[in-house]
């Protein structure tokens, strides 16, 4: 395990029980998830934090500025806490870190569905009851779309790959003709 995601699952272990004081579990999750979206997806902001010219005190009443009505001030001074020891670049592994803790800790997990297809909110909703009941945990589905699968979908969660592809189904079909001939 890399030295980054040790700080980042410290960091998040310590949010997580701040918000969870609070009874802010949930909405903290989404405004890290907001600030780190943010924060990631935007090359300015990025080349912004990673600027070593820039003083560490610049950087966060730039961050509390741009952020300080989205963000509760447990998320801001978590975050102001990562730049001023130098791990700005630690965000996404902090909302990763984040997630997962809350999830583990409140009996939840993510699911990312690939389908050939954009899924419906009923359909998503059925997924998730389905390896809800089949894990026994609340499953939150993410939908990426892949038209390389064909049809079917796979379902990741965590380590664990269900794969109900038509392209996996073929993929399979393939090796057993291959081994059997």
């Amino acid at each position: 395990m890399s030295r980054g995601t040790v700080a980042a699952k410290r960091y998040a272990k310590a949010l997580f029980q701040l918000a969870q004081d609070q009874g802010l579990s949930a909405e903290t999750e989404s405004q890290l998830a907001a600030l780190v979206t943010a924060a990631e997806g935007d090359p300015e902001i990025r080349a912004f934090l990673a600027a070593p010219g820039i003083t560490t005190e610049n950087k966060v009443k730039a961050i509390r500025a741009a952020f300080g009505d989205q963000a509760s001030p447990i998320v801001l001074n978590t975050i102001s806490l990562l730049i001023e020891r130098g791990r700005q670049g630690e965000l996404a592994a902090l909302l990763e870190a984040y997630r997962k803790v809350s999830g583990s800790a409140l009996g939840r997990t993510d699911a990312l569905v690939t389908s050939a297809k954009p899924l419906s909110e009923d359909e998503q909703n059925k997924l998730a009851s389905r390896f809800g009941a089949l894990i026994g945990k609340t499953v939150r589905v993410e939908n990426a779309v892949d038209p390389a699968l064909l049809g079917g979908l796979t379902v990741r969660i965590g380590d664990t790959l269900y794969d109900g592809s038509l392209r996996g189904k073929l993929d399979r079909l393939s090796k057993q003709l291959q081994t059997s001939v």
